[in-house]
């Protein structure tokens, strides 16, 4: 009688004893995670290259880019179920828009009164 760990999977490669499965769903959601992540990153450099003015000559290539990618992050948010973390990026995302628009109040402002 063999023991678990050198049974041979239907393929003929050794398989281990794996009791963890949770490990390794984990893993993959991790890294499932970070490629959302990524795609989020290359979603706002679009949106930046968009209000970009040396770049309005590209502007209807970067508004297909957006949506294409819109479109791959909306099917792999639910191909993983990932509705939890997409929900806190976009409150990161506001909140940081917010950020910005204050900053560029305030620039205005000092910009104003120097003038």
């Amino acid at each position: 009688m063999k023991s678990e760990e050198n049974k041979r999977h239907h393929d003929g490669h050794k398989r281990k004893d794996h009791s963890h499965h949770r490990g390794a769903k984990t893993f993959r959601r991790g890294r499932a995670i970070a490629f959302l992540e990524m795609m989020n990153l290359k979603r706002s450099t679009l949106q930046q290259q968009l209000q970009s003015p040396e770049l309005q000559s590209i502007n209807p290539i970067l508004v297909g880019e957006l949506k294409a990618i819109d479109m791959v992050i909306n099917e792999f948010v639910q191909l993983f179920e990932l509705h939890e973390i997409e929900e806190m990026q976009e409150t990161n995302k506001k909140e940081h828009e917010k950020e910005e628009v204050s900053e560029l109040t305030q620039d205005l402002d000092r910009e104003e009164e120097d003038n």
